[in-house]
């Protein structure tokens, strides 16, 4: 297949150099043009500009910054794709605006998909981690055999087009809070005394993440009414926590607002309560 990539930062490069290696003919096109010529040398054709980089494809790929630059890169795009051509989008975007991307190109007589990744540089050009696809479930099983090989695992999020953006704003709200739970770690850690590599020697031992599929689970249907940690005692645990901190001169940052939602849960009446009614909408 002959395929157009438009954005070859990291990510799109490393796609890029994938769909080269599984046998496909494919056009770039970069806003800074370096990015692109450097494909050249794995087999791809760099184009100065993205309408030129079109030509002959039978599919658009698109890996951006963000839905500005998604529709900045695209928009002007719009009387030079052909009829009929499909647009699969990796770009991190937000899902109300790609739900009306989509509609947008669907008006045109274009196919939008959006298929972000939970993978780095290096997956995308080995071909594994997670790639998320919402759309009909007609365009996922057509798009399957392809995506499957530009990745390791392709996740069918359902047929609203905003969805596969939803599911990829919570996978990178759960990585960037691990992110903040450490540097809270971290501090704490500083505070009393000890470096980052001794503190975090804990998760040889005792892995937190183990846990995450059966708390989610207890948010959504447990009786919060039998606390295995209860609330109160919770919150008694993050104030040790700031206390430390502050004795040692280091702020942390995640653990206010983890006091804040347990206090705000405590002042609805349910201290008694196991810790996860917290997380709970209303209570």
């Amino acid at each position: 297949m002959k395929i157009a990539f438009l954005g070859t930062g990291l990510m799109g490069t490393g796609f890029t150099r994938r769909l080269l290696a599984n046998g496909h003919q494919v056009n770039v096109w970069n806003r800074s043009a370096a990015k692109a010529l450097a494909l050249q040398a794995h087999g791809a054709r760099a184009f100065a500009d993205a309408a030129q980089a079109l030509a002959g494809a039978e599919r658009v790929h698109v890996s951006l910054a963000d839905d500005a630059s998604v529709d900045a890169v695209l928009e002007p795009l719009a009387n030079v794709l052909p009829a009929g051509t499909w647009i699969v989008d990796h770009t991190t975007t937000a899902p109300t605006p790609t739900a009306a991307r989509a509609a947008r190109w669907e008006a045109r007589g274009r196919t939008f998909v959006h298929a972000p990744v939970f993978m780095g540089p290096a997956n995308a050009a080995e071909g594994t981690g997670v790639m998320l696809l919402s759309g009909t479930q007609a365009r996922f099983d057509k798009l399957l055999p392809d995506l499957q090989a530009m990745t390791g695992k392709v996740a069918y999020m359902g047929e609203a087009p905003g969805r596969a953006a939803a599911f990829k704003l919570y996978g990178n709200l759960a990585i960037l809070g691990l992110i903040g739970m450490l540097g809270d770690v971290n501090r704490l850690a500083h505070a009393l005394g000890m470096d980052a590599q001794e503190a975090f020697s804990l998760f040889e031992h005792f892995n937190p993440g183990n846990t995450l599929i059966a708390r989610a689970g207890r948010i959504v249907s447990a009786d919060v009414t039998k606390p295995s940690f209860e609330m109160t005692m919770a919150r008694k645990d993050l104030r040790l926590m700031l206390e430390e901190a502050q004795r040692g001169g280091q702020d942390l940052f995640v653990v206010p607002a983890l006091a804040a939602m347990l206090d705000a849960g405590i002042a609805r009446g349910e201290g008694h309560l196991d810790m996860v009614a917290a997380a709970r909408i209303g209570g």
